[in-house]
């Protein structure tokens, strides 16, 4: 019986493939398996009991999940925030004309809040990242046409807390995606957990996605 993945004799793709996240949000459903599942159990009294627990159960464990979630949501936006005052004094230290958009803490403000929906929630992050490293790019060209900044001791702190910045974002990003991982592995859990997010009206989450620019500098030859 030959091997499924064949390493020697099946085709490969010479061009490569580069993954991308799929932003969308799938919808939990049970069919009518689910809901006979049920009705089985309780026609045994006792069995259906028990599985009620259970749901009670799983619907707490899905709710503290959520909370999770939004802590490690809340710590990315701490981080966003801290690197909007950073950039911004750097800016300001190069007396160039680099603007922030104006929206950008009241944004933060309202999906820490709680006032916007997941989904759109996760899209304001990522775009408030995405205008982070745009701005982090002028700095950048700024300092490459003029090197002499680099001695100046108060630009060069900026630089060095916006590195320590960036890896602490790096850092909440990946837990973050760990919670949101834990969450799609859960509500697709069958029967507790599946029956419970399907009655809730739960989706799966979208975990982080970079943005095209970075994308396109990663592909870059930087050195």
């Amino acid at each position: 019986m030959a091997n499924d993945l064949d390493e020697l004799n099946a085709p490969t793709m010479e061009e490569g493939l580069d993954a991308n996240v799929i932003a969308k949000q799938i919808p939990i459903k049970v069919g009518w398996g689910s809901v006979f599942f049920e009705v089985i159990l309780w026609v045994l009294i006792i069995p259906g009991i028990v599985f009620l627990c259970m749901k009670i159960s799983a619907s707490n464990y899905l709710r503290k999940l959520q909370q999770k979630i939004n802590t490690c949501a809340s710590e990315i936006d701490n981080y966003l925030e801290q690197r909007v005052v950073i950039l911004t004094n750097a800016a300001r230290l190069l007396d160039k004309a680099i603007d922030l958009d104006k929206d950008t803490m009241v944004q933060i403000a309202a999906y820490r809040s709680g006032n916007t929906p997941n989904a759109e929630a996760d899209a304001v992050r990522n775009d408030i990242a995405a205008k982070m490293e745009t701005v982090g790019n002028q700095i950048s060209v700024a300092f490459e046409r003029y090197p002499d900044l680099k001695a100046h001791q108060e630009i060069a702190d900026c630089l060095q807390q916006n590195s320590y910045l960036q890896r602490e974002i790096t850092a909440a990003r990946t837990m973050y995606n760990d919670a949101v991982n834990q969450w799609n592995l859960s509500v697709n859990e069958w029967p507790t957990k599946m029956i419970v997010a399907a009655r809730k009206g739960y989706t799966t989450r979208v975990p982080f996605i970079a943005t095209k620019e970075v994308k396109e500098q990663a592909r870059s030859v930087l050195f």
